[in-house]
């Protein structure tokens, strides 16, 4: 039996089930367990901060976690440069502050209240200064994907057709319609985060772990050996069939 490969799903800023779920992969893996974090550990939820903080620690321990970027991880990145980018997948009048988006909790938990009213300048400023240097440096450092032998992993999903290594960022990111669309099968299966579904769902083609916990929903947290994929529970692992 092969070595089991856990995976969390978009955690956005929900320190609490973000503790919840990697007490379950513990309790099943043990504290060494293969850990792929699928992105989206910011906005929306009210602790980015400590989030950030606990997979940061859990990266200089040494921890066999691998940590991918979610689109909103790389707009918490950009807004944090020296003169803060706008991603180009967003439509113009739509910034990382907005509510729809989230970045103004994810500033809240880091003391930068955020209204409407605040120019942007202003906020950019009050925010180099509270954010810690050691979570926009864990932010630069997120990879776009990864893959094994039987899985890749990526926050949004694939373009079909192109081959893994030639994968776009904002595809890796972004995409939706075209790689929900597809069912026929991609040369891996694709293990995902970045669209919010009812429960944690195998295409045959693909897994979907983005449970919606930006949204106040349990985050999700998974388990794969060969063909074989589980959801753990309190109870224990569930399998998860296509």
């Amino acid at each position: 039996m092969p070595n089991p490969i856990y995976a969390i799903g978009d955690i956005h800023g929900y320190a609490a089930e973000l503790e919840r779920v990697l007490t379950l992969i513990e309790e099943d893996g043990g504290p060494d367990a293969r850990i792929f974090f699928l992105g989206d550990y910011t906005d929306r939820g009210p602790d980015s901060k400590a989030v950030i903080d606990r997979l940061a620690t859990g990266k200089a321990d040494g921890r066999n976690w691998t940590f991918l970027m979610g689109n909103h991880d790389r707009m918490f990145s950009w807004f944090m440069e020296d003169f803060p980018r706008h991603d180009p997948l967003l439509l113009v009048e739509l910034n990382w502050l907005n509510p729809r988006l989230g970045g103004d909790t994810t500033l809240g938990s880091y003391g930068v209240p955020v209204n409407g009213r605040d120019r942007m300048s202003d906020v950019h400023a009050k925010a180099r200064e509270a954010v810690p240097q050691a979570h926009v440096d864990f932010l630069k450092t997120l990879a776009l994907s990864h893959q094994t032998l039987d899985y890749f992993f990526a926050h949004a999903g694939i373009r079909p057709g192109v081959p893994l290594d030639d994968q776009t960022e904002n595809d890796l990111l972004w995409i939706r319609k075209e790689f929900h669309e597809y069912t026929a099968p991609h040369p891996k299966l694709i293990v995902h985060g970045h669209t919010p579904v009812d429960s944690a769902t195998h295409y045959g083609n693909r897994v979907n772990l983005d449970t919606g916990a930006g949204y106040g929903k349990p985050l999700c947290a998974a388990v794969f050996e060969g063909e074989d994929v589980w959801v753990l529970t309190q109870q224990g692992r569930n399998r998860l069939r296509p």
